[in-house]
């Protein structure tokens, strides 16, 4: 059994890590509910923030967590 060492993940970046993910999370199954609800436009924009939010996350990353 193979354990994945964590210790050298900082709480900052941890944090970051878990808003951004219920972010991008919550965006994505709100838009896939609009669709089944036959809400095109309104689900079209929550895919486009769900998008949004996974690239300022890895912006975000890249600048300050690099």
């Amino acid at each position: 059994m193979d354990i994945t060492d964590v210790s050298n993940v900082s709480p900052g970046l941890f944090v970051t890590g878990i808003i951004f993910i219920l972010l991008v999370g919550s965006l994505l199954s709100l838009g896939v509910l609009s669709f089944f609800q036959r809400h095109k436009r309104r689900g079209s924009l929550y895919f486009a923030g769900s998008v949004l939010s996974f690239v300022l996350m890895l912006w975000v990353v890249n600048r300050w967590f690099a």
